[in-house]
């Protein structure tokens, strides 16, 4: 028999056997963990033109615009007296309380707590300083629509720092009157205590107050002084924390070399993120949908939405959050286009604020993701652990009981995008604390 014959009688042996290594193939493929056959898929294909430009938008990191309602903002002797004062617990009821209790620099000015602790227990969650400098509101709520307005605030809430606007200007005039009136002129004459009591502020929802009650016996033109010596004085604090700017993160780095037109730095941008993170870079700006309100340099959208977060206890009443503090924003005597502005043209963020519109209701403010992995608990009261329980949370979208309806954006999660990968992604994101220098009031 010839060698040709041969060939053709064993030529159906050889595609049987061609077959069945091929059906073997395939089932040790299937077989493999699906975190193998994702990472194939996913985690190695080039990015698209889109995508590459997707994740430019992401990792442009910009320093803040200067303030138009604040003539300080941009003004190294106002951020530095800002950090002294940001710092100092004598501007407090007790002595015992700064801004800084609940904004601590080596936790990226969080608390780590779910509801924080000024002299009192407060019931929301401390949200970073870090990146805040351009929100166009401020508050889980957003009841503040400038950060020196949001900066003053907190001294008059007896749950927070206790203490009121004459008593804080007191220890400026002790401490600080050679900076201060530098920057803004003579400080009101405090020492006069006839005409300035210790303590004294306005509260309008208590007249009979002792501190109300001080301050309704100052005369006109001595009110209008301290409230302005006192709007200095969250300008200041403003100045100081618009330079809590994010640092490069293992995401920027990895973004800058995959837009390198070096071909030796795409080896760089390998070595930047773990597969699991590339995975879930691509779920988030892909699949997962988290790019439509965690969008732009800082990973938010600036916005207010109910994403339906169970309530931080059973016996907690459901919040109307942004449908309130839209209602408070619209009558905030520092409001940033009111007489305490630097320049008070109409802001247009407040134009058309409509606090009526239904989807405001039980709404909270987008908060950056940018560190995300040090600054948890997450949820304006803290109700969510870590990460991955907010993912989780996601995923599954409960029935939670809370007023309004929830974003109508909001679809539960593709099965198919693992909780791993989008963590390994988030924990990317974090890049190191500000200068050293920014990081105490010494």
């Amino acid at each position: 028999m010839s060698s040709r014959s041969r060939r053709v009688t064993r030529s159906p042996r050889r595609r049987w056997l061609l077959g069945l290594l091929v059906m073997i193939g395939s089932a040790l493929v299937y077989s493999l963990p699906s975190e193998t056959w994702i990472r194939r898929d996913d985690a190695e294909r080039p990015w698209t033109r889109a995508e590459l430009a997707t994740l430019a938008s992401l990792s442009a990191i910009r320093q803040p615009r200067p303030s138009r309602s604040n003539r300080v903002s941009e003004d190294e002797g106002a951020a530095d007296l800002g950090r002294r004062l940001f710092f100092d617990t004598r501007l407090s009821g007790d002595g015992k309380v700064s801004c800084a209790t609940c904004h601590q620099a080596e936790r990226y000015f969080t608390d780590g707590l779910s509801s924080s602790i000024g002299i009192q227990i407060v019931a929301r969650n401390a949200p970073t300083l870090i990146g805040i400098q351009d929100s166009p509101f401020y508050y889980w709520d957003g009841r503040k629509d400038s950060l020196w307005s949001q900066a003053m605030a907190p001294f008059e809430v007896e749950a927070e720092m206790g203490t009121t606007r004459v008593a804080v200007l007191r220890v400026v005039h002790e401490r600080y009157r050679e900076p201060f009136e530098a920057l803004f002129g003579k400080l009101p004459p405090l020492d006069d205590k006839t005409r300035f009591p210790t303590e004294a502020r306005p509260i309008p929802e208590d007249p009979v107050h002792p501190h109300a009650k001080a301050w309704k016996r100052m005369s006109p033109e001595d009110r209008e002084s301290i409230t302005r010596a006192f709007v200095n004085v969250g300008k200041c604090i403003a100045a100081y924390e618009r330079k809590l700017l994010p640092g490069e993160a293992p995401f920027d780095r990895y973004v800058q070399a995959l837009l390198s037109s070096d071909p030796a730095e795409n080896p760089k941008a390998e070595a930047e993120l773990s597969p699991a993170a590339i995975r879930g870079l691509r779920a988030f700006i892909g699949k997962a949908g988290c790019i439509h309100c965690h969008n732009g340099p800082l990973f938010t959208d600036e916005s207010f939405h109910n994403t339906g977060l169970p309530l931080p206890s059973p016996e907690a009443i459901p919040e109307r959050a942004r449908a309130q503090g839209a209602w408070q924003v619209l009558a905030d005597p520092f409001r940033s286009d009111g007489r305490y502005s630097d320049d008070p043209e109409p802001n247009p963020d407040l134009i058309f604020l409509n606090p009526g519109f239904e989807d405001l209701l039980g709404a909270y403010k987008t908060p950056t993701l940018r560190n995300i992995a040090k600054t948890g608990p997450y949820g304006h009261a803290g109700q969510i652990a870590s990460l991955s329980a907010m993912i989780e949370h996601y995923r599954k979208l409960p029935l939670a009981k809370f007023l309004g309806h929830r974003d109508l954006i909001l679809k539960p999660l593709d099965p198919s995008v693992r909780t791993s990968d989008l963590v390994a992604f988030l924990q990317s994101l974090t890049g190191p604390l500000p200068a050293e220098e920014l990081l105490s009031g010494q």
